[in-house]
């Protein structure tokens, strides 16, 4: 086959300050930068773990011709900014339709993105492209995370989602959506499909799939697939910070006939809910996540991560909140490292100052409301050019730039500092300002799951934190405007209706 791909992914939280605009997709936040035409091929390496990647590698091995138009990725913030938004979906779609004719068309999205003047931004996307295409077949691969609306269901002849959390089988998906894009042009017609909305929001630091009740969940979605012979089952758990509409968990699945698809759909909505209450556990402040910590080092055990889940740059934060890295000085904490610290004033001070040196900085503390820039007298103990290679599960083999970085060091705590900001999901992200991850007693990453992938087989135990920072653990924390009045703002929780004073009832 002769099949045209781009992709163009951003994760909106709309409650962060910042916004995704043509500087953030032309870095990748952690994943190559915007490309174009058979530089994706170079910048897609078959190592780095993306699901265009995954689908490329497959798609050469099985013979197809691969026509590319344009690749970005922005680290998750507040909404792509409307020019931006506007410049690149016009690129696709007007490369995609120089490129026709061609069999299929595959997009690598993610789901959730909202854009200043679009609530969904990839239905949007979809929607323009069909009314150009007419009935060729469109492949799309998403997110664990995707906010999967009527629109993009309507657009599409199939969605197809990770299925991990850490998401280390985002090159796999790749690989999946070319599978199901080939048994759509072989069906000669579209699938039946049928999805259920699930009325309840999910927490992001309950969903790692490597626990349960989300590892049973999508271990139930590989045999409920396997048992109905459905050419796609899928189930996303949202991401829970996009105040508009259809933001929720949502079950879908594609069949030869609709009684088929309904079938493997219902199926999945009733494991979904019998699981509700399951999605729980403990959060600590940053004061308590410390002294847990400490008491465990005691013990013997070591290293302790804590996640500064709220702050993380994977889900919309700045990576710059200082409420972990506080309570790790207040305590005199003897061995210890956070990162990273997104300053690039304080990365230049360290940098003029020199290794060795002792430099006071005002750090991070910029942009969250209730937080504040921390005074610092700082040894200086590395420099760096930020330009490291990522080995980990999640990230894949990868180059990665942080842009001017710095290790610097308070008594026992050490602070990686960068210029740019990445979620912190790989131990190569402390290596390479001269922090061993393995012999730190207590390690503080701004991430909330996505670096359980390649911490999880060298620390003694995980704790969730909520420090101050833009992703709220709890969907109750942010004000919200436009969630049906009917949705469970946490699982088994208080509803939209309830929260926002419409009722004093109970609706479900």
């Amino acid at each position: 086959m002769r099949i045209v791909f781009a992709g163009f992914q951003h994760e909106t939280n709309t409650f962060a300050p910042d916004k995704a605009d043509d500087a953030a997709f032309a870095h990748g936040g952690g994943f190559p930068g915007l490309c174009r035409g058979a530089d994706m091929f170079d910048a897609l390496v078959p190592t780095a773990n993306v699901p265009a990647a995954g689908f490329v590698k497959a798609a050469r091995a099985a013979g197809h011709e691969i026509v590319p138009i344009l690749w970005c990725a922005a680290c998750p913030s507040g909404p792509v900014a409307q020019e931006t938004y506007e410049r690149i979906t016009t690129e696709i779609i007007d490369g995609i339709m120089a490129a026709l004719p061609a069999d299929a068309i595959y997009l690598d999205l993610h789901g959730a993105m909202v854009a200043d003047h679009v609530d969904d931004g990839e239905g949007e996307l979809l929607s323009r492209l069909r009314a150009k295409v007419g009935d060729l077949p469109i492949v799309v691969s998403l997110d664990l995370h995707a906010n999967v609306t009527a629109r993009m269901l309507e657009a599409a002849d199939a969605l197809v989602a990770f299925r991990t959390y850490p998401h280390v089988d985002m090159a796999a998906t790749g690989a999946r959506a070319l599978a199901v894009l080939e048994a759509r042009v072989a069906a000669g017609k579209p699938f039946a499909m049928a999805a259920r909305r699930l009325p309840f929001l999910l927490p992001i630091c309950w969903q790692s799939t490597d626990d349960q009740p989300a590892k049973g969940l999508y271990e139930r979605v590989e045999l409920i697939e396997a048992e109905t012979g459905v050419p796609a089952l899928n189930f996303t758990m949202g991401f829970a910070a996009a105040d508009f509409a259809e933001c929720s968990p949502v079950v879908w699945a594609y069949g030869a006939t609709e009684g088929e698809a309904i079938a493997a759909a219902e199926m999945m909505e009733a494991d979904v809910l019998a699981a509700e209450a399951a999605f729980e556990g403990p959060l600590f402040d940053a004061e308590g996540a410390v002294a847990e910590a400490l008491a465990l080092n005691a013990r013997g055990l070591a290293p302790i991560v804590i996640a500064d889940a709220q702050d993380n740059p994977g889900a919309g934060g700045n990576s710059d909140t200082t409420g972990l890295l506080r309570a790790l000085i207040a305590a005199d904490v003897p061995d210890a490292a956070i990162g990273l610290i997104v300053d690039p004033a304080a990365v230049a001070a360290a940098h003029a100052a020199g290794e060795g040196a002792t430099v006071h900085v005002a750090l991070g503390g910029r942009t969250q409301p209730g937080d504040a820039p921390l005074d610092l007298e700082a040894v200086v103990e590395r420099l760096s050019d930020g330009k490291l290679r990522t080995k980990g599960p999640y990230y894949g083999e990868n180059s990665m730039d942080l842009g001017p970085s710095a290790c610097l060091r308070v008594g026992g705590v050490r602070i990686v500092i960068a210029s740019h900001k990445a979620q912190l999901a790989d131990q190569e992200m402390f290596r390479y300002v001269g922090i061993e991850p393995t012999r730190t007693k207590i390690l503080v990453v701004k991430s909330a799951i996505h670096f359980r992938a390649d911490f999880r087989p060298i620390v003694a135990k995980i704790l969730t934190a909520v420090a101050p920072g833009p992703m709220a653990m709890l969907a109750t924390d942010w004000t919200w405007t436009n969630l049906p009045d009917a949705m469970r703002m946490r699982p088994c929780g208080p509803t939209f209706a309830e929260v926002s004073g419409k009722t004093s009832e109970p609706v479900c």
